[in-house]
């Protein structure tokens, strides 16, 4: 029984897992150019790179994410609880809403450039930050301060105040009872934290490729370009190898981290350590890291409605003013074919196809997911050895992920190359961890005795299901197709490689359409990149409240 559990997502997972990185590694060893001098030493610029600029924007984090996880944990300030929801939104934002966000804020036509035009009576944008290391850098920190907040800040928050005071009352000064009590118990918890962003940031490929271009090539996007532009496999084979070794080297460096934080700061929990700032120094701290927080994760996000609905000269050709209207033009463009191409696929389509691509994504996450979570509810030694093989997708990047099915769907008897439905099964294999640890929690909370009640009052097992297992694990089951469908809807890494120019997503349009010239362009990505970022904050809370609602279980 255990086995018929785990047999088609096991199957799923050998054909579009397992099979694709047996066929890169095959292409890398049987052809010469795998490891000449020329692959090797455009391996090793976009590691270097792809390292310093992870290293880089891990500080940055730690420096934005530290004291905001210190504030969080130690202070009560009105509108605490919607700044800290404001700061999650973004981990959970496609790349390429974030580019256009971050375009609409500091970009040639965003609202910093035309607002000093405007002041400064100048012709040209004074500020450039997109496509250099500074934009990387800053989108980065936008993502993942949120993983040190909550890391950090719940470590913080479970450590007993009372440990810190003794420390005072024995001598030590607030600092020396901070480095000798408090840091060595945050540790391993800074470390953890530090390492997740530093894995998330080595893998970035839409942050690195929409806000900073090809001129700044990390492996991700060296993939990328050698597939798609060079058209060379091997290389590309190459990279893909070293960075799944690297991801994989750090996800178990990771791991190891985190066990260690769960035993150090298990800590009382109980005790209300939260106060209210009463000193001038308390009220600066707030009130500067809010303002900070605020400009770094409300602003972008705001400036992309703002700029959606905006009609400015810019948009025209004229010389930039902040003279402004309201208009809904942008949206309105997005079903005129005005060129009148018999080959043009109107942006309305890139819309209906991701939703189509996330459908079918649901459906098979669900299916798939549903027989692994319910043997995990009840796990076997079987099962917990089988688990860790389900969980291997998440080592792997999405572009590796779409070269992988490039090599292995392009030729017959697997020539399905050209099928749109590579894309939902791409996205199939990224959802589908991430719907098995949903359902698991509630399928394992599901008592016993309920089941053995319903059968005994003459319930037949298919209405004990209904009656019983599905009224409790309905809103579990909400929330994992809620997290499949906005991941689908957001993909941009294996759907850039995979999707077909016929069958364009909202990524893969947003990103055509920021790569052209000309104001309308520039509108109408504004305008795609707001319907998204809508769809995905909608998933985000609808994800939160069923996870709130099925804790009264």
């Amino acid at each position: 029984m255990r086995l018929k559990n785990w047999a088609p997502a096991l199957l799923f997972l050998g054909l579009f897992f397992f099979y694709p990185l047996v066929k890169i590694l095959a292409l890398g060893v049987d052809s010469p150019e795998f490891l000449a001098p020329e692959s090797l030493k455009i391996a090793a610029d976009s590691l270097g790179f792809t390292l310093w600029q992870a290293l880089l924007s891990m500080l940055l984090t730690l420096l934005i994410g530290l004291p905001a996880a210190y504030l969080f944990a130690r202070y009560d300030f009105r509108g605490k609880t919607l700044l800290r929801a404001l700061t999650a939104v973004p981990f959970m934002l496609p790349t390429v809403v974030v580019a256009a966000g971050f375009n609409a804020l500091l970009g040639a036509r965003g609202w910093l450039n035309l607002t000093l035009m405007n002041l400064l009576n100048l012709e040209t944008p004074p500020i450039t930050v997109l496509y250099t290391l500074g934009a990387i850098l800053l989108a980065h920190v936008f993502y993942n301060t949120t993983i040190v907040i909550r890391v950090v800040g719940n470590a913080l928050s479970r450590l007993d105040p009372r440990l810190n005071e003794a420390a005072r009352i024995l001598g030590g000064n607030r600092w020396k009872a901070f480095w000798q009590v408090t840091f060595p118990l945050l540790r391993p918890s800074i470390f953890a934290a530090a390492l997740l962003v530093f894995l998330f940031d080595f893998t970035s490929f839409g942050v690195i490729l929409l806000l900073g271009g090809p001129s700044f090539a990390t492996i991700e996007v060296e993939i990328y370009i050698q597939t798609l532009s060079m058209l060379n496999l091997p290389v590309a084979a190459l990279l893909s190898i070293i960075q799944l070794l690297c991801t994989l080297a750090f996800s178990i460096l990771y791991s190891r981290m985190l066990a260690k934080t769960a035993v150090q700061t298990a800590q009382r929990e109980n005790l209300n350590i939260r106060k209210r700032a009463k000193s001038f120094r308390g009220h600066i701290f707030i009130l500067s890291l809010v303002s900070v927080l605020i400009g770094l994760f409300v602003l972008p996000m705001l400036a992309l409605p703002l700029r959606s609905v905006s009609q400015l000269d810019a948009d025209r050709g004229e010389r930039s003013t902040l003279e402004t209207g309201f208009t809904t033009d942008y949206y309105e463009e997005l079903f005129i074919n005005r060129r009148g191409s018999r080959f043009y696929v109107p942006p309305i389509q890139a819309a209906k196809n991701s939703l189509q691509y996330a459908g079918i994504t649901v459906a098979l996450s669900l299916l798939l997911g549903f027989p692994v979570a319910s043997a995990l509810s009840k796990p076997t030694r079987l099962d917990r050895a089988l688990d860790p093989i389900l969980m291997l997708p998440l080592g792997a990047s999405a572009v590796t992920l779409g070269l992988g099915f490039i090599i292995a769907f392009s030729r017959p008897p697997l020539n399905w190359i050209a099928s749109p439905f590579l894309v939902p099964l791409a996205h199939t294999m990224i959802a589908l961890p991430f719907v098995i640890r949903s359902l698991q929690p509630a399928l394992a909370s599901i008592p016993q005795r309920y089941r053995e009640a319903a059968a005994m009052l003459g319930a037949s097992p298919f209405r004990v299901w209904i009656e019983v297992d599905f009224r409790i694990i309905f809103r579990a089951s909400l929330a994992a197709a809620t997290f499949a469908f906005t991941v689908s809807l957001g993909e941009f890494g294996a759907t850039s490689l995979l999707a077909r120019p016929a069958y364009p997503t909202i990524p893969t349009a947003i990103y055509r359409f920021l790569s052209q010239p000309g104001g309308l362009n520039y509108g109408q990505a504004m305008a795609m990149a707001t319907i998204l970022m809508a769809l995905t904050t909608i998933g985000i809370f609808v994800i939160e409240k069923m996870r709130l609602s099925n804790a009264e279980w």
